[in-house]
């Protein structure tokens, strides 16, 4: 059984900046981390246990401590003005490109366009994105998509959104809004593509993909899907404790990538894991043969 990794895949340089941060901070326990730094359990662990207070993402009470630390996700600029007016200093890992669609979301609503987000309800990053706007609609399909009383309308995207999803769903929004003007800035993050590409690639080459990120991670669920699109079994895990529920046998080859909120440690360990059960499968075929 072949063990191959994904050629892209894990922390992508805006979680490994706010890691960095947090890292470099004297006295964690004098901060509150406004959500959840990374949408990874192990993550969040080790910041919890390093003494960091971590808010709930929908918690809108102020936080006891004097420093606020904002996650690559990012937050509304209402969201800054409400925690600033506190007297909170505040400690920003937002992402360049998260900050590139608040600000192109900003500009159409600024132009007067309906701000269409294509992108997951609810989540943190979207939310971030829509609660400056006073009009706007999220799309997270092409399911969603319908007639706008628009005459003007904007789309962006939430960064971690699969690309092919953001081209169908642009497609549509124009055919079902024909007489509006519709204008699009494609903010999907590179790092998003180049792990969707390699998930691709490295899903023609096995039988099944291990797919290492949180359950609540959206880029993390985005790759899950490739691996399915492609007809592939795809093993959605946390951490390599929850490899001990799966079966390999019959299985020739196993891919393996992750999410950009996983750590290069527990990615380690997942292929250490993998490559101790190819090592047992093929000791197992040897003493058969």
């Amino acid at each position: 059984m072949k063990v191959i990794k994904a050629e892209a895949m894990g922390f992508c340089f805006g979680v490994r900046d706010a890691i960095d941060v947090a890292d470099s901070i004297p006295n964690p326990d004098e901060v509150t981390i406004h959500g959840e730094l990374v949408h990874n359990p192990v993550v969040l662990y080790e910041l919890n246990e390093s003494g960091f207070r971590i808010a709930a993402e929908t918690n809108r009470d102020v936080p006891e401590t004097d420093h606020v630390m904002i996650t690559a996700h990012g937050i509304s600029d209402h969201e800054r003005e409400r925690l600033t007016s506190a007297g909170k200093t505040l400690i920003d890992t937002t992402c360049p490109l998260v900050g590139r669609v608040h600000r192109a979301a900003k500009t159409f609503a600024r132009q007067g366009y309906l701000v269409v987000v294509i992108g997951r309800p609810g989540h943190v990053e979207v939310r971030g994105i829509v609660e400056d706007l006073e009009d706007y609609a999220v799309v997270p399909d092409v399911d969603a998509v319908r007639f706008f009383a628009a005459t003007h309308i904007g789309i962006v995207c939430q960064t971690t959104m699969p690309p092919d999803v953001v081209e169908r769903v642009r497609q549509k929004i124009s055919r079902q809004n024909p007489e509006s003007l519709v204008r699009f800035i494609d903010t999907v993050c590179q790092p998003t593509r180049d792990r969707q590409i390699a998930v691709d690639r490295l899903a023609n080459l096995v039988d099944i993909v291990v797919v290492v990120g949180g359950n609540n991670s959206n880029n993390t669920r985005q790759l899950v899907r490739r691996v399915q699109t492609a007809g592939k079994r795809a093993i959605h895990i946390e951490s390599a404790a929850d490899l001990r529920d799966y079966g390999f046998l019959g299985v020739s080859a196993v891919g393996l990538t992750a999410g950009t909120s996983t750590p290069d440690s527990v990615i380690d360990e997942v292929y250490s894991s993998l490559s101790s059960i190819k090592e047992r499968r093929d000791a197992v075929l040897s003493t058969a043969s």
